[in-house]
């Protein structure tokens, strides 16, 4: 039997009222005696009734809703930003449509389709590894749409945006590797044309500039699916061990590669760090029980969706125009833990 929610009409006939004073009832308005008002709201609540949402938002020409897309949801950094937006989102009134595009930009279109179908208020996205042409969100932008970016954004569109200081996060990782002895650190990151792979890379770049080492573009290697597909990962891996300066460590730039990497290096018997250091951004709380407990960039992903979500919520509710935006850069957090221990110095003989 297919449920159909409690209408006014279905009050109205219970209670053998018209359909106007239920309504009117509903409202609270003066026209209706208070013995009216007790009766139907007590029916309506002993009746689970709630207002139509598509009927409200055709009124009031707001649906109290907005959208979010991610890559993945099961990815923790992704699954603690929507925490953070749900927390801003509920407490102003507002539902959330969450939306994955599972990487690709046809899925990513697809999301957007149907988000816009259901008159969302805002929209919040962090673009999908896939997405090259902004064609359709430019569309959506230029129509009045607000949207707020966050983690991969899109220069070309200008609203607020909502970042970690990326460059500064791989910067201060490659360090420390250099610090800890290591000496030819590669990089597997994702797909090179996203915002936060070419932030990320050029602190990699820097690091091993100002402490005098070589950037060697042999190590540096890109899986354009951001670890999603485990076989890129693989890839990747088994071509820095085939390189002609085998690295000694290796920076990744996003949880899946992480996790990936790390993965890959323990089914093929390499000793994590002994013979290759690792770090990676990771927002996994599982990244301390592993063996050895992996040292990770964590990003502050439930605070990144609080600000996204004000933000929107500031251009939905903004009764003028909005001409100015702000990109917040947050800062990252490097934990460093036994992946990437001080490599022991051989004592001359």
């Amino acid at each position: 039997m297919r449920f159909e929610a409690l209408t006014i009409k279905d009050i109205a006939k219970a209670l053998g009222l018209s359909t106007s004073t239920v309504s009117r009832a509903l409202r609270d308005s003066y026209e209706i005696s208070p013995e009216t008002k007790k009766l139907v709201l007590e029916y309506a609540e002993k009746n689970n009734y709630h207002p139509n949402p598509i009927a409200l938002s055709l009124k009031e020409r707001r649906s109290r809703s907005i959208g979010v897309i991610v890559c993945e949801i099961a990815n923790s950094f992704f699954s603690q930003t929507i925490n953070g937006i749900e927390s801003i989102a509920y407490n102003n009134g507002y539902n959330v449509i969450i939306s994955q595009s599972r990487e690709s930009f046809d899925r990513e279109i697809i999301n957007l389709q149907y988000l816009t179908s259901r008159s969302i208020d805002g929209l919040i996205i962090s673009v999908s590894t896939e997405t090259r042409d902004f064609s359709f969100l430019k569309e959506l932008h230029e129509k009045g749409m607000p949207i707020v970016f966050f983690d991969r954004i899109v220069d070309e569109i200008e609203t607020h945006k909502v970042i970690v200081d990326n460059y500064k996060s791989a910067y201060d990782a490659t360090v420390h590797l250099v610090k800890n002895g290591y000496q030819h650190i590669a990089a597997v990151s994702n797909a090179a044309y996203l915002s936060i792979t070419k932030e990320r890379l050029a602190g990699y770049r820097a690091a091993l500039a100002d402490n005098g080492m070589a950037v060697n573009e042999d190590l540096v290697k890109h899986c354009h699916h951001g670890g999603m597909i485990l076989v890129e990962v693989e890839e990747a891996v088994n071509e820095l061990l085939q390189a002609p300066e085998k690295p000694d460590a290796i920076l990744t730039t996003s949880d899946k590669l992480t996790t990936g990497c790390f993965r890959i290096l323990k089914s093929k018997g390499i000793t994590v760090p002994a013979e290759m250091g690792l770090v990676g951004f990771s927002n996994s709380d599982l990244t301390e029980l592993l063996d050895p407990p992996l040292t990770i960039i964590k990003q502050p992903a439930f605070e990144m969706g609080e600000i996204a979500t004000n933000l929107l919520l500031q251009l939905i509710e903004s009764k003028r125009p909005v001409k100015e935006f702000e990109t917040r850069v947050l800062a990252s957090e490097l934990i460093t833990r036994g992946s990437t221990v001080a490599k022991k110095t051989k004592t001359p003989a």
